[in-house]
């Protein structure tokens, strides 16, 4: 019985060192994981920041919603990322895929390199694309065509390359559509939402003929 008390007693004992230790700040306490914040922090690392637009990216927060240039909703979901113009150099990652609740991805004028990822098309809650004046560079991905609430797709003023995907035809909420001056080939699309898009959204791109005569052309022609 001595010895069981003894062991108990000691067992307290260690419990209200962890614990003073913890509150007071020695030993942080590890926030259980956040995987928006994850995705988001994930995105700082792979971007180059001289201007410090970034620098309230605290990873040890609970969420991510105090930080400058997000915005969450009431449940503490991230619904924008505002980061344009931000003089902002680096590429985009796979992670920004877990932002289910994002509407509006808005990295417009910055120096973003590298591709689009595909893993853009999981964010079903999607309104808004902004990645215009940038230096991307790869295809436009299919998978954006799981976008099912797209209005604005932006991706003009970059170096892109490969046929306009058909799959964005079958987003009939889009309404405004962006590709040019980048170096996308084939033909430009006329159904579904690119029924009322302006060619002048496709001008120079010096390989993409159109609008589409379908039946006539095959879409991806110029793009061997």
């Amino acid at each position: 019985m001595k010895m069981m008390m003894m062991v108990m007693t000691w067992k307290w004992v260690i419990r209200v060192i962890v614990v003073t230790v913890v509150s007071v700040g020695i030993i942080p306490l590890k926030v259980k994981g956040n995987t928006e914040g994850d995705a988001l922090y994930t995105l700082r690392r792979s971007l180059s920041d001289p201007d410090n637009v970034l620098q309230s990216w605290d990873p040890t927060l609970v969420n991510p919603c105090t930080w400058f240039h997000v915005t969450c909703n009431q449940a503490n979901r991230v619904t924008r990322l505002d980061l344009g113009n931000s003089n902002l150099a680096g590429h985009l990652v796979p992670e920004l895929g877990k932002l289910e609740h994002l509407q509006y991805l808005e990295l417009y004028k910055n120096n973003i390199q590298g591709t689009i990822p595909a893993e853009l098309g999981n964010l079903k809650s999607l309104i808004s694309l902004d990645l215009y004046n940038n230096n991307i560079s790869g295809t436009i991905p299919p998978s954006l065509g799981k976008l099912k609430f797209l209005v604005f797709l932006r991706l003009n003023d970059n170096r892109l390359t490969g046929p306009v995907p058909r799959e964005l035809t079958g987003i009939s909420s889009l309404k405004v559509v962006d590709v040019s001056n980048n170096d996308l080939c084939g033909t430009i699309p006329t159904s579904g939402p690119f029924e009322h898009i302006p060619l002048n959204n496709f001008e120079n791109n010096p390989r993409l003929e159109g609008p589409e005569l379908l039946g006539l052309a095959s879409y991806d022609t110029n793009c061997s």
